[in-house]
């Protein structure tokens, strides 16, 4: 898994590629992100599968800014991104929500 952060010149946003590897996704039929920036909806960012068998994700976020996210695997399987900025108690259950900060 990992993450790559680009920020802009000409936006205030930095723009994100999201990568799921396909050992972690485990034979996953799809990936999405849910996070602080988008309500955590289960599916407004669903995982591009590339022939690989990786996922990939590119979203653009305003800068200055942390926000919490999950990866979500087949609509049951909550996964957390080894290379996050951070991790933060979630509130819900005995589990950490990731950190970015751009």
């Amino acid at each position: 898994m990992s993450i790559k952060k680009q920020f802009l010149k000409s936006k205030d946003v930095c723009k994100v590629t999201w990568t799921v590897d396909k050992k972690v996704a485990k034979g996953a039929e799809n990936v999405s992100l849910s996070g602080s920036f988008n309500d955590w909806s289960l599916d407004a960012h669903p995982f591009k599968k590339l022939k690989s068998g990786d996922f990939k994700l590119v979203l653009e976020l305003p800068k200055d800014q942390k926000y919490e996210f999950r990866y979500l695997v087949d609509g049951n399987e909550w996964i957390n991104e080894e290379e996050a900025d951070g991790y933060v108690d979630n509130q819900v259950s005995n589990e950490s929500n990731c950190l970015i900060s751009l």
